[in-house]
């Protein structure tokens, strides 16, 4: 899951940051709201974790305009406006949670989790295809009942093609969803990750390689590559190469 951080202070924009992506997140970052509201409409986030007051004022009128535009991702507040006032004034705004400041890192992750969860139907707790279950919830991968220890970019790679499994999945829109905007899209970053996960799931394989497209789960116990024509899946694969 990807979720954008807007803080204004540095160190606490980096230790928030590197703890979310300690639990396999992937972050990015913005200082102000001019660049979080940048990178909104050019990104498509699982969560906000929103700071109230930034450089530019307080945060909670554009969160209402967002709102008011229909304007649905999960929003944190994570602030040092503590009151019962300041709580009742982020959620008449738009905000789905508020954690005041001082807190917890651990109760951040679960907030920030439990909000994605709770997003709908567009992030399933539960995904099952061919003998392998997903928990989102415990963040579990069983195949045929055996425990799977991934990674935290396998697990959030695996989970992508299971939401998508009708279609072919590019690699860029792996990148796209799995790893924060430092990730170099040209790279073989996709491909490392896919043949580790790849080698833990084991045989029969389940994800085939549709060359020049991108990625599909299988069900079936053909090989791992396929050279067919998916015509309509776009040509967004051939940005990063294998």
């Amino acid at each position: 899951m990807r979720v954008l951080l807007v803080e204004d202070e540095p160190d606490l924009r980096e230790v928030v940051a590197a703890g979310l992506k300690a639990a396999g997140y992937a972050v990015d970052g913005a200082h102000d709201w001019p660049e979080a509201d940048f990178l909104l409409d050019l990104n498509d986030y699982d969560c906000v974790v929103l700071d109230r007051m930034l450089p530019s004022g307080d945060t909670l009128p554009a969160l209402d305009h967002r709102r008011r535009s229909g304007w649905t991702t999960p929003v944190l507040c994570l602030t040092a406006l503590h009151t019962v006032s300041d709580r009742v004034a982020g959620f008449r705004s738009g905000a789905d949670d508020y954690l005041p400041k001082p807190f917890a890192m651990e109760e951040l992750v679960m907030r920030v989790g439990s909000l994605a969860r709770r997003a709908g139907a567009r992030l399933p707790v539960h995904l099952r295809h061919a003998g392998l279950e997903l928990d989102a919830a415990r963040r579990e991968v069983r195949r045929d009942g055996i425990l799977l220890t991934l990674t935290h970019k396998e697990y959030a790679v695996l989970r992508h093609l299971l939401v998508h499994r009708e279609t072919v999945v590019t690699r860029a829109a792996l990148v796209e969803h799995c790893w924060d905007e430092m990730a170099d899209p040209v790279s073989n970053v996709v491909d490392a990750v896919m043949a580790g996960l790849r080698r833990k799931l084991g045989p029969p394989p389940l994800i085939r390689t549709v060359r020049g497209h991108g990625f599909l789960l299988t069900g079936d116990t053909g090989d791992a590559d396929d050279t067919r024509d998916t015509s309509n899946a776009g040509d967004a694969g051939g940005q990063v190469p294998r």
